[in-house]
């Protein structure tokens, strides 16, 4: 029986390497996603343009104003010196914001018998920006107010806030969003490869002549998914290395913990695009299934946004999706140093969802067959 699943495996191997489309699929999307993803898509900001407004033009307020010019998440691109000049540099996109010191500024810091009010004016039609935006003034803010305070014997605040961020010391969102794109990329490789097996047999004409073959449905479906895991793994290993030794994400976990959560994720995408290859006519009807996983996929999974944040029923959703598992083992492992004995919450549902799949192609196969 084996002989017969290796000339099948040996087979199927051969037409993806003859076929230059399955060869740029298996090697330029993933790679040219892994730099993209990894450098353009991120949580900082850095250069945010703002515009400075300052009435008071004191030692103070130009010290104040230091503490924002200075910073390298801000860059100062327009000296504003009359009130009508706010709007259309918020209105124009100018700016992302405007810093505006009143004319008595500094008379209220040296006195101290009300708050010194420094006026933000910031754009909000891109909320998520504005908002770590704010993030950062507020603590260049608590800075100097510290500051300050020290340097004129004024009392400090009763209570001080003091940062300490576990797993990711300096918040690097490329940590975040790099580990999870071993995820996505896995699924996108794997699913993409299993879903094209079958329906390229039948559109090239040679399903027929695997029927008539010694081989048993059986054997016809491990011959088919045993390329598809190879290169799942394959491909997950790359991007791991990628991910310790060109982006230098810490691997504070076991190696054998990561691979337990690769494999069984890779069964788990395998039964998937088994039963879309089994529906499917053409490789173009597989390619537009494969998209129609996809996409909710990854939006349902964890990678950019909280599934704590969606609706009660969305969440429970999530819970038939691979990916959310996987990104959680990827994670732990990655940053947390997760053992296998905490991760195993993780395991069995992806086993459970590799199981019921691989059933349900099976059977959605053998009914296409006859």
């Amino acid at each position: 029986m084996w002989a017969m699943i290796q000339a099948l495996l040996i087979k199927e191997f051969l037409a993806l390497v003859r076929d230059r489309k399955s060869r740029f699929i298996l090697i330029g999307p993933p790679v040219i996603q892994l730099f993209v993803f990894s450098y353009a898509a991120t949580f900082d900001l850095s250069h945010i343009p703002i515009a400075i407004y300052n009435e008071d033009r004191s030692l103070a307020s130009r010290d104040f104003i230091e503490r924002f010019t200075a910073a390298p998440a801000f860059t100062e691109v327009l000296t504003i010196t009359r009130q009508e000049q706010i709007a259309p540099a918020l209105d124009e996109k100018k700016v992302l914001a405007v810093l505006h010191l009143g004319p008595h500024f500094s008379r209220d810091l040296y006195l101290g018998r009300q708050p010194a009010v420094a006026q933000i004016l910031i754009d909000g039609r891109d909320s998520n920006t504005a908002l770590i935006a704010l993030n950062y003034m507020q603590s260049i803010v608590a800075a100097f107010n510290l500051d300050w305070a020290r340097r004129h014997n004024l009392p400090l605040p009763p209570a001080q806030l003091e940062i300490r961020a576990w797993f990711n010391p300096n918040l690097e969102s490329q940590w975040f969003i790099v580990s999870g794109i071993v995820g996505l990329l896995t699924l996108v490789v794997t699913i993409v490869v299993t879903a094209l097996s079958i329906a390229r047999e039948r559109e090239q004409g040679t399903f027929d002549q695997l029927l008539v073959t010694p081989l048993t449905p059986f054997q016809i479906l491990v011959g088919k998914a045993l390329p598809a895991a190879i290169i799942g793994i394959l491909e997950a290993s790359f991007i791991i290395f990628m991910a310790v030794f060109w982006f230098e994400l810490p691997m504070i976990g076991s190696l054998a913990a990561l691979y337990l959560g690769v494999a069984l994720f890779v069964l788990s995408v395998i039964g998937i695009g088994l039963m879309i290859s089994s529906l499917s006519v053409t490789q173009q009807q597989s390619l537009l299934g494969t998209f129609l996983f996809i996409v909710p996929a990854v939006i349902l999974s964890g990678f950019a946004t909280p599934i704590a944040n969606m609706p009660a029923w969305v969440q429970q959703l999530t819970l038939l999706n691979p990916l959310r598992y996987f990104l959680i083992i990827v994670r732990g492992v990655f940053l947390e140093g997760l053992p296998m004995s905490v991760l195993f919450s993780q395991y069995w549902p992806l086993a459970v969802i590799g199981a019921v799949t691989l059933i349900c192609a099976s059977w959605l196969f053998r009914r296409r067959m006859y």
